[in-house]
């Protein structure tokens, strides 16, 4: 594959890949929904769309690339570690799609059983609906932290550079099909291979499952380790017990500070501000009635707080 794919064919096919597999997923969960009456235009899809998958990533991507890891692989040459630069690209990556599911495991475990680290990944659990776009919502820290982490090693160890885009791919693919609002029954799979059934478990607003399904790819690693939670009925609703920002720059501030996004809105600039997105998205609603309402289990109606 080396040889005959050049790394910006590979991007290009990768990319593709990603684009299909979009389409893809919006079918099947119009088709196949696991929770049925979703709106497709839901609450926070903007956010989610626009501000994660695009915007933030592209930053992002130039952030840790080039502000992160080149400078370190450039100040330091580590030719005598290079372990991998012989293997095929394969084996490449197999091997870093087994450690690298390992950390996440270890490090999302961490996460909910850290206080600390619990607000650089409690943006993710905010969504109320979890569908395919949905896990794209995630910290700025934590995107740079995980990422930092997977893709270092992989260009100090002497990784073939079509490798990048190639372990990218399957990490946003994954991450779209287990967030997937799609009824899989994956049966004895689901010992193995991580899914839908397990992850919308992990995003339910609901205690006894708030420390279990961290697995991301692999499954095997809840069901060693005794963090597994897969019960014969599907979650009642999702997101945080507690009130949290709607607002993708709200929710970057409130890492560091609480924001109550209630007393925000009193100042008419802010409201007016917050109010764009939803005048946004009902251009393309067709006037539809129910579009224009917040969900009934929206978060500014929790009360209760896990902290």
């Amino acid at each position: 594959m080396e040889n005959s794919l050049s790394e910006s064919t590979i991007v290009f096919i990768t990319s593709s890949i990603l684009l299909f597999s979009m389409g893809l997923f919006i079918f099947l969960e119009r088709k196949f929904p696991y929770r049925t009456g979703s709106p497709f235009l839901r609450e926070g899809i903007w956010i989610d769309f626009f501000w994660y998958s695009i915007v933030q990533n592209y930053v992002l991507k130039i952030v840790i690339f080039d502000f992160i890891i080149q400078p370190i692989n450039n100040a330091w040459s580590f030719p005598d570690i290079q372990i991998v630069k012989a293997w095929p690209v394969i084996w490449q990556v197999l091997f870093f799609l087994v450690i690298h599911d390992f950390y996440i495991y270890w490090f999302h475990r961490w996460q909910h059983n850290s206080k600390i680290l619990w607000r650089t990944h409690e943006a993710h659990h905010s969504a109320t609906f979890v569908d395919w776009i949905a896990g794209s919502r995630s910290h700025a820290l934590e995107i740079i932290i995980n990422q930092t982490i997977e893709f270092a090693p992989m260009v100090i160890l002497g990784v073939n550079p079509i490798v990048i885009p190639i372990k990218a791919c399957i990490d946003g693919v994954w991450g779209m099909y287990i967030h997937s609002n799609i009824n899989v029954k994956s049966g004895r799979l689901q010992y193995f291979i991580n899914g839908p059934e397990m992850h919308q478990w992990h995003h339910a607003d609901q205690k006894d499952v708030f420390f279990a399904n961290y697995s991301t790819k692999f499954a095997i690693w809840d069901w060693i380790f005794g963090t597994a939670y897969l019960p014969n009925i599907k979650p009642i609703k999702y997101g945080l017990p507690y009130p949290y920002p709607s607002d993708y720059f709200f929710q970057f501030i409130s890492l560091f500070t609480r924001l109550d996004e209630t007393k925000l809105r009193k100042n008419k600039h802010i409201n007016r501000y917050l109010g764009l997105r939803h005048t946004f998205l009902n251009t393309f609603k067709s006037g539809s009635n129910r579009a224009s309402h917040p969900p009934a289990n929206s978060q500014n109606e929790k009360k209760e707080s896990i902290l």
